[in-house]
């Protein structure tokens, strides 16, 4: 992961539980109406910069690069909170999304495979 000149604030870093990679999973969720939009990963540079330009900002696993929702296909994520869970070992960005959450089109990535259901 590389640096730039945009860093987390050390008490918020302090508070963050990372995976052995240095990343914290990111449950996105829609402003309002609170849908779970997608799930994603971010280190501490990634937290900076999107706490930096309100634009969320992820870790990507298997490119190993930073990406910003949004830049290559317009659908944008500006972020409204990021809360912390109480174990400190996940981030909850909650967003005004822009176009389709999903990288296939689909509104949320959890659209497209129902696993199981309990009615009643």
């Amino acid at each position: 992961m590389s640096t730039s000149d945009t860093t987390l604030d050390p008490a918020i870093a302090a508070r963050l539980r990372h995976t052995a990679e240095g990343l914290v999973p990111v449950v996105v969720q829609q402003q309002g109406s609170r849908e779970v939009l997608m799930l994603a990963w971010a280190d501490d540079e990634a937290l900076a910069r999107t706490i930096d330009t309100g634009r969320a900002t992820y870790w990507s696993r298997s490119r190993r690069e930073y990406w910003v929702k949004g830049d290559t296909s317009g659908h944008v994520q500006w972020v409204k909170e990021i809360r912390l869970d109480c174990d400190g070992d996940t981030l909850l960005f909650v967003v005004d999304q822009v176009g389709a959450a999903c990288h296939t089109g689909d509104h949320t990535c959890f659209d497209a495979d129902l696993v199981h259901r309990v009615d009643g």
